[in-house]
């Protein structure tokens, strides 16, 4: 397997765990606000981080107060701007530098291939707060782990 092709997997899982999240929010009369607020920060992240890859100079909000109905669309929104990135990135580019400012204003550079490594453990780390907060409020988390989304056939 390909690094591309390695990358490609971990962010399909990424997709489909994310909108597993963003599902099992949306059956809650009132999600957890700290769940709801971790899976708007991981959606969010991904936009910056394509924002920065694509140097587009939109600057999406790293903490974004939203709702669930407003995360649906934006996971999509993700989803479709990685199949688009992933479809004409070519390997040599993920050795590519992006320059980029954080959200405390520091200035960094960063491969093209740590900033998706970095999209897959990041969403992976606050999914987990998620379930660990929906388990905590009596809610049924999705069961969102990679090797399981490979098992069923849900990512290639």
């Amino acid at each position: 397997m390909t690094v591309m092709e390695s990358l490609t997997k971990q962010l399909a899982h990424a997709e489909w765990a994310n909108a597993s999240h963003v599902q099992a929010l949306e059956r809650l009369a009132a999600p957890p606000p700290r769940a709801l607020r971790w899976m708007a920060h991981v959606l969010a992240a991904e936009e910056l981080w394509q924002e920065r890859i694509l140097q587009s100079g939109r600057k999406a909000v790293v903490w974004p107060d939203l709702t669930v109905a407003e995360c649906r669309p934006l996971a999509a929104l993700v989803a479709a701007r990685w199949h688009d990135i992933l479809a004409i990135l070519a390997p040599d580019h993920l050795a590519t530098p992006i320059r980029y400012t954080n959200s405390l204003g520091e200035a960094w550079e960063s491969s093209v291939h740590d900033i998706l490594v970095h999209i897959c453990l990041h969403g992976s780390h606050h999914r987990g707060q998620i379930t660990a907060e929906l388990r905590a409020n009596g809610a049924t988390p999705p069961y969102t782990d990679y090797i399981h989304a490979v098992r069923q056939g849900f990512i290639a």
